[in-house]
């Protein structure tokens, strides 16, 4: 198959090959000056106190699951709607993950229905098994914060974001929350809960290859992550001395050299993908039977993927031929995101069956992500609306 237009690609300039090629004619490839100074530099960005560079946002997950203390048994309501490492990383740890229904417009959680699952389990008299909410910022586009950190406060829950898809986001409180969060105030994805991660795979908005962020305002948070990343040494420096149980969650000077190219150019490179979203509003626009992304008006939307849903008049089977259609004409797509709760395993362990959360079923039948990237051309996006035109008719 010769593909004209791929799904993703990275934005790797000659900023970025100079800051990698520097570390490699240096000693320092692991655990070297490079690692504090991306981090510092995730962690001006974003606003928070600390930051812990990892080498994966899977593992920056699987490390606050542990540095937040749940324990087996415990449980912790998040999305079926999301990448599956958002719920891989609980169960991990024998934490058991509540899925609760999305939002049909954000596909985000629905959080009315986070407050009717807390309730149930609380009148059910085993409301104290659920201990958190894991919130995923699906796309880029921030969950409803208001209303996730006060049932937080109500429940006495911690919060851990899925910001995987959302650095550079932003989320603008309908209400005051807290002494933290007035009325207007403007907050960055990752820093409003507990703790947050950010990945960067080479699909997301910025790379390091392989990689990803902890964010927190919590110190000790932030050193029990980077005691655990690095096989549970201390903070004394030796080497052969590990205080607790550990992994080699390290993310190498050279990822993070790339890393720190990166953060350098991401506002820049932020505003190059809202403006690919924009033209593909705009050649969308007048398609009947798709739906472009929703946006809520208290965000600013950071673009990880492009993804329509067709409307109800199209079937799975359709939205399947549809995507042959494109891959077909040279044109990377695919099906974002099918249910977490309908991979084999998490029915084998659970018991979950289709129809369990029809919104997410719904959505996922339908959704379609088309070829996105920084550096995407106004001619390949107007190619692939007209291929698209063409292959719903």
């Amino acid at each position: 198959m010769n593909i004209k237009v791929n799904l993703s690609g990275p934005d790797i300039t000659e900023k970025e090959i100079q800051y990698v090629t520097d570390v490699l004619n240096t000693r320092n490839l692991s655990l070297g000056p490079k690692l504090p100074e991306f981090e510092e530099k995730v962690a001006d960005f974003v606003g928070s106190k600390y930051a812990v560079a990892v080498n994966s946002g899977t593992s920056g997950l699987h490390l606050l699951v542990k540095a937040l203390g749940f324990n087996p048994g415990d449980e912790v309501i998040t999305s079926p709607f999301s990448f599956v490492a958002s719920s891989n990383c609980l169960l991990y740890e024998d934490v058991r993950p509540i899925f609760v229904d999305i939002d049909p417009q954000t596909y985000n959680l629905d959080v009315d229905k986070v407050r009717e699952t807390l309730e149930l389990a609380h009148s059910q008299g085993r409301g104290d098994k659920i201990k958190g909410i894991l919130p995923v910022h699906v796309f880029g586009q921030p969950c409803d914060m208001d209303a996730i950190l006060k049932l937080a406060d109500e429940y006495n829950l911690k919060v851990i974001e899925d910001s995987c898809e959302a650095i550079g986001a932003r989320y603008q409180f309908k209400e005051t929350v807290s002494d933290n969060y007035t009325k207007g105030q403007w907050a960055n994805a990752g820093t409003m809960g507990n703790a947050g991660v950010f990945a960067f795979y080479p699909n997301k908005q910025i790379t390091t290859g392989e990689g990803g962020v902890i964010v927190t305002d919590d110190e000790n948070v932030a050193e029990l992550c980077k005691s655990m990343r690095n096989q549970g040494r201390g903070g004394d420096g030796k080497w052969l001395a590990h205080v607790r149980l550990g992994y080699n969650y390290r993310l190498s000077d050279i990822n993070c050299a790339l890393g720190i190219a990166q953060v350098e150019r991401l506002d820049e490179i932020l505003e190059k993908r809202n403006n690919a979203a924009l033209l593909y509003n705009k050649y969308l626009a007048d398609i009947k039977g798709v739906r472009v992304p929703y946006l809520s008006d208290n965000i600013d939307m950071s673009w990880f993927v492009y993804v329509i849903q067709l409307d109800s008049s199209y079937s799975q089977d359709d939205r399947s031929n549809v995507m042959k259609s494109l891959l077909d004409n040279g044109i990377g797509c695919n099906n974002y995101f099918p249910p977490i709760h309908l991979q084999p395993f998490y029915m084998d362990m659970f018991g979950y069956k289709p129809g369990d959360f029809p919104v997410t079923e719904f959505v996922s039948d339908r959704t379609i992500a088309l070829p996105f990237y920084t550096n995407i051309q106004e001619s390949d996006i107007e190619f692939v609306c007209s291929i698209l035109l063409r292959s719903l008719k």
